[in-house]
């Protein structure tokens, strides 16, 4: 849990039966000191992350979260068994957490964001939280109708277990500590960045009302996951490195696998998007408006005002907030008061945290709007307060 969680995050919250596994299989490395460490373990370790890598971002995140394209209904069914080898739970669990992380991305509601709560809980903490435990199969409806991916769901161990089988036959304990349980470590942290680190590190082209950024690291090791801010800019695409030069593995393979017809139906996103030239939805515009806003303290522009202003000037602002009930943003508007930014202002700091949009003058009005309700809120009831 991170340092920085609130009270009702406490050690009680952990869902210890998830957690006991996950540190047994961190520990296991370790076993490598009395097993020893084989070429063909390593080689076997190697092999098993790019595979199961691909199983992630191409099952668990492409396919299932964000059906980015089209596949059969067997070659579905191999996809779900290589994402669950990974042992990051079922493809019903992970896409119904991953569906709900875009719908709440970076707010309160978000299942792990790194402003909200903090590094380490975005990173992993979030995976043991009681709350998340159970998955939301109202959001997986499309996935839910095939019984071969509820039995999966039931026994969401069982891929895992097998290949950690394989492993042994293949190449003894070396290949059990080495190749399976060192390289299924290294895919659960490189997984995980995508949620902590692609959030904070990194650059954004596109305004998405997030924090999501573009990691050229993340996307080397991750098979193209790492062009998240991308990614949020448009959920659907198979490919998420949208120029030629962002490298992206797992699209590359998908299209390989498109040659032979094993997967078809590639969703791309529009030309407008790709430019960079597409008109912002109303929530992205209104996140944005809001992160411009908690820019400028409402509270402290309130007090700011109030200790400015003297006698009936103070008086006769009050008094104009009282009558203007839900208007107050209107009445601010029209007038000159010491210690309120202009809109000028705001369109400079919105110039400096967002990259290019065609909505920009409409975050910034949006934000203007919210920020002078809130300090003529702030007013009204500082008048009610003193009287």
């Amino acid at each position: 849990m991170s340092s920085d969680s609130n009270p009702a995050e406490t050690p009680q919250d952990i869902n210890y039966p998830s957690a006991v596994p996950f540190v047994l299989v961190h520990l296991a490395c370790f076993a490598a000191i009395w097993t020893g460490i084989t070429w063909e373990s390593v080689a076997l370790g190697v092999a098993l992350y790019w595979l199961r890598m691909f199983g992630v971002v191409a099952g668990y995140h492409r396919y299932f979260s964000h059906r980015a394209y089209s596949t059969s209904r067997a070659m579905q069914f191999l996809l779900a068994c290589l994402a669950q080898s990974s042992s990051q739970k079922s493809v019903l669990w992970w896409a119904s957490k991953h569906r709900h992380h875009h719908l709440h991305s970076d707010t309160e509601d978000d299942v792990h964001s790194p402003r909200r709560k903090g590094f380490i809980y975005s990173h992993l903490g979030w995976i043991f939280d009681q709350k998340h435990d159970q998955a939301d199969l109202t959001k997986v409806a499309d996935l839910t109708r095939y019984p071969e991916l509820r039995w999966l769901h039931r026994y969401e161990q069982v891929p895992t277990i097998a290949l950690a089988v394989i492993c042994f036959l293949i190449a003894g304990w070396p290949g059990l500590v080495v190749g399976f349980f060192w390289s299924t470590v290294m895919l659960y942290h490189a997984t995980f960045c995508i949620n902590s680190l692609a959030h904070v590190h990194g650059s954004k082209r596109y305004v998405t009302g997030d924090d999501s950024r573009n990691n050229w690291l993340l996307a080397i090791f991750a098979m193209g996951e790492g062009w998240h801010n991308n990614h949020h800019a448009y959920q659907s695409s198979v490919r998420q490195g949208f120029r030629w030069w962002e490298i992206d593995l797992a699209y590359y393979l998908l299209r390989a696998m498109s040659w032979v017809r094993l997967v078809w139906d590639f969703k791309a996103p529009p030309i407008q998007v790709l430019r960079n030239e597409q008109r912002l939805g109303a929530k992205v515009i209104n996140r944005a408006a809001e992160e411009l806003a908690e820019r400028f303290n409402a509270e402290r522009i309130a007090l700011a005002i109030t200790t400015a202003l003297h006698g009936p000037d103070l008086s006769a602002l009050q008094e104009a907030l009282t009558r203007a009930q839900n208007r107050t943003a209107e009445v601010l508007a029209n007038l000159s008061l010491p210690h309120l930014p202009s809109r000028e202002e705001f369109l400079a700091e919105a110039k400096a945290m967002f990259a290019r949009t065609m909505s920009l003058n409409e975050i910034v009005d949006r934000a203007y709007e919210q920020l002078l309700a809130a300090v003529g809120t702030r007013l009204a009831t500082a008048s009610a307060q003193a009287s």
